[in-house]
Formats: C-alpha cells, sequence, structure tokens
C-alpha cells in the first residue's frame, strides 16, 4: 500500500470523499463492480496463501490483496492490466483509489 494511502486512511469506516478535480479516473469509475472472487484475493486463494486487506479492481471486479501483505496482487493487477481504481474490499470501508494519480477518492 503506497505510504500517501496509509496516511489518509480513516480509523474507522467513512463515506468516501468526493474525487478531487483533475483526476479524471475518479471521477468516471464505477462505484463498485461484481467481484470475480467474492471470498479473497484471487491469485492467494489459487495458491493457498493467506493475505491482509483486501482490493477490488472497479472496471473488472478482480480482488487482489493489498500492500500490506508480501504478495501485493492488487497492485500487480494495476501494473499488468492498467485498470486504473480500486476500491477497498473490506465491511465498512467505502473508499476508492487512483494508482495513476495515486489519488483518494
Amino acid at each position: 500500500m503506497p505510504r500517501a494511502l496509509r496516511r489518509l486512511l480513516p480509523a474507522r469506516p467513512v463515506a468516501a470523499p468526493s474525487p478531487e478535480p483533475g483526476c479524471p479516473e475518479l471521477a468516471e469509475a464505477p462505484a463498485d463492480a461484481d467481484p470475480g472472487t467474492p471470498d479473497g484475493c484471487e491469485e492467494c486463494l489459487a495458491s493457498g496463501d493467506t493475505w491482509v486487506h483486501l482490493r477490488m479492481c472497479l472496471r473488472c471486479g478482480h480482488v487482489g490483496c493489498c500492500d500490506t501483505g508480501p504478495r501485493r496482487h492488487a497492485d500487480a493487477h494495476f501494473r499488468e492490466t492498467g485498470h486504473p481504481v480500486m476500491r477497498s474490499f473490506e465491511r465498512g470501508e467505502t473508499w476508492r483509489w487512483c494508482y495513476v494519480h495515486e489519488q483518494l477518492g
């Protein structure tokens, strides 16, 4: 997880803020998607690994583990596909993240 994102994460669930001007990816991204693997990180489930927190791609629904764990599958998904916006896939969290602009929305 990028340092900027860790500093911005709320201590308790809150509604997602409005996207900042200048980030068309956040402005255009859907609010949600259908998760490809609703039970956890797609790659970790396949390999038998565990994860810390989950993130979901808002373009295709890929569920990957966050940067806190060793595998960083959500970040790898962005680097491989270019899909720019993901959201937390944790209960009670609604924030979204743009990898392109490293911006919370």
